[in-house]
């Protein structure tokens, strides 16, 4: 009779019945597959394995589908409970190896791909006293998990690809301003975006302009061409979008160079955001 909310992790390797039966009771299931690569759990944890892991990740995915469909039968007169209703998860620990972000990326975004996972969860290496000599002695800057966070985001709701937030001639995401900005910087050529015309794919790659304000702003232009009080309104960050878009009464000659554009957009000891 519990009414709460219930986040059940699972080991490598558990009984595919077993997992059936957890996901009636538990709201989510965790398969953590815990590093990004093959390699680096065979170096720092042989006993687990990609491809069991995966297994696990597969045969809840199949009972997610399986159960979808039972309950939208119009042949099953009684409908089945919900199967892990928040769906499954796994989780990655950043910076105890050498892969790089983008093969961090590259991994969440196969297992969003392959098994519709609803989250992935980053969490950065700490090191312990007497150590495996394998770790690293040294934790990775906190800012790096916040920053795969915000990619994540990028890739889930914003329409980002991989190759697009790390390419491989920058396997690293910067630390100095979040990923859509670095992007940003480097398309300098996608900018100005006009906020009148623009596609909803072209106003959620604007630094500053999160999904919401994406769909308030297509809302607004139905009624009136949108100007820049408008945008204060709805919260947005002037001082953030002003060197990327048009608006009906602004409209800047020059586009600031990619040197004054980190100025203006580096944030100076303010609050992390996920908000984009």
């Amino acid at each position: 009779g519990y009414k709460g909310y219930i986040h059940l992790k699972t080991i490598p390797g558990a009984n595919n019945e077993l997992l059936q039966q957890a996901g009636l009771y538990a709201d989510r299931l965790s398969v953590n597959i815990e590093l990004p690569t093959a390699q680096d759990l065979q170096q720092l944890a042989p006993e687990k394995n990609h491809a069991l892991l995966e297994s696990n990740m597969a045969s809840v995915h199949d009972k997610i589908t399986e159960n979808k469909a039972d309950r939208k039968s119009k042949l099953i007169q009684k409908k089945p409970a919900i199967y892990t209703p928040a769906g499954q998860s796994t989780q990655m620990i950043v910076g105890a190896t050498a892969s790089p972000d983008r093969t961090i990326l590259q991994t969440a975004d196969t297992l969003y791909k392959r098994y519709q996972l609803r989250r992935v969860y980053y969490s950065a290496f700490s090191p312990i006293p007497d150590a495996h000599r394998g770790l690293p002695s040294q934790a990775p800057e906190l800012l790096r998990e916040h920053r795969l966070y915000q990619a994540d985001w990028l890739l889930r709701f914003y329409g980002f690809n991989v190759n697009e937030i790390a390419p491989d001639t920058k396997p690293e995401l910067r630390l100095d301003v979040d990923p859509k900005t670095a992007w940003a910087l480097d398309n300098r050529d996608f900018f100005p975006v006009n906020i009148n015309s623009a596609s909803k794919e072209a106003l959620l790659r604007i630094p500053g302009i999160g999904a919401r304000n994406a769909q308030k702003i297509l809302l607004l232009r139905r009624h009136r061409r949108v100007r820049l009080d408008d945008l204060q309104k709805i919260r947005c960050s002037l001082t953030k979008i002003k060197p990327f878009i048009v608006t009906q009464d602004y409209f800047p000659n020059t586009l600031a160079d990619k040197d004054d554009l980190l100025l203006i957009v580096r944030p100076q000891g303010k609050q992390l955001e996920m908000l984009l």
